[in-house]
């Protein structure tokens, strides 16, 4: 798939990873749609990069439906979530527990069903970007993995009803399969990891490998690229090992 011309729409691309893929769709000349819950956060990579930038909650049904509309995406990044409250299990409140089912998890059904019922034209590709969490766990995060993983089903069943229905639309995952340092999540989780094994914040981030967000987006937009993301359907993304089939 040569990106170059292509309709890319990266939610929750203001920052952190959705940054870097937003970065690396366009180093491609790909035309960048990023939207963010807020309008300050958007207008930051709209005035260091040629993007449309578009404020809204991706958790809103109505929004996802209405930008899909307007911008006729070839290809969507669902990349919005919310930082996970990090405690122990037997100290986490229901609220905290569900924060990401109420973000990650919301956002990606909304955005799902407004690819299917728009729909998408053939071809179309929709991104859920979920994280290493969902394979191993993560036991200070409350309910981050299972709702991570939850994306994996919604991606699942989402691909299998195109293909019921012929719409010849691909929903995949993408898993970035290690932490990030000056990412929300990266950093909280980099922090509450650290203080459990009685490290520093910068010992806690040497256990990762060296690999930052542009870095992260680069190695998507690479793997798009070259596969269209046909090949498979979860891919993890790791600095070291850099891109590996999970299923």
């Amino acid at each position: 798939m040569d990106l170059e011309g292509k309709r890319i729409v990266v939610v929750g691309g203001s920052r952190g990873l959705g940054s870097g893929l937003a970065e690396a769709f366009v180093a491609r000349a790909a035309e960048v749609t990023v939207v963010a819950r807020n309008a300050t956060a958007v207008q930051g990579p709209a005035e260091q990069l040629p993007v449309t930038a578009i404020s809204a909650d991706a958790t809103d049904a109505d929004a996802a439906s209405r930008i899909m509309e307007q911008t006729r995406p070839d290809i969507v990044i669902m990349n919005a979530g919310a930082e996970p409250p990090m405690e122990r299990i037997d100290r986490i409140g229901w609220e905290a527990f569900t924060t990401n089912w109420n973000v990650d998890v919301k956002a990606a059904l909304h955005w799902v069903q407004a690819a299917l019922t728009l729909p998408m034209a053939p071809g179309g590709l929709v991104v859920l970007v979920s994280s290493g969490a969902a394979v191993q766990g993560s036991p200070l995060s409350g309910g981050y993995a299972g709702a991570k993983r939850a994306q994996w089903f919604i991606a699942k069943y989402a691909d299998g009803l195109s293909a019921e229905l012929g719409m010849g639309l691909r929903f995949r995952v993408i898993v970035p399969r290690q932490m990030f340092v000056g990412t929300g999540v990266g950093d909280t989780g980099i922090g509450a990891y650290a203080a459990k094994a009685g490290r520093t914040f910068a010992e806690q981030a040497a256990t990762w490998p060296a690999m930052t967000p542009r870095a992260f987006g680069d190695t998507v937009a690479e793997l798009i690229g070259k596969s269209s993301l046909a090949e498979a359907m979860v891919y993890a993304v790791r600095g070291d090992t850099g891109v590996t089939v999970i299923e």
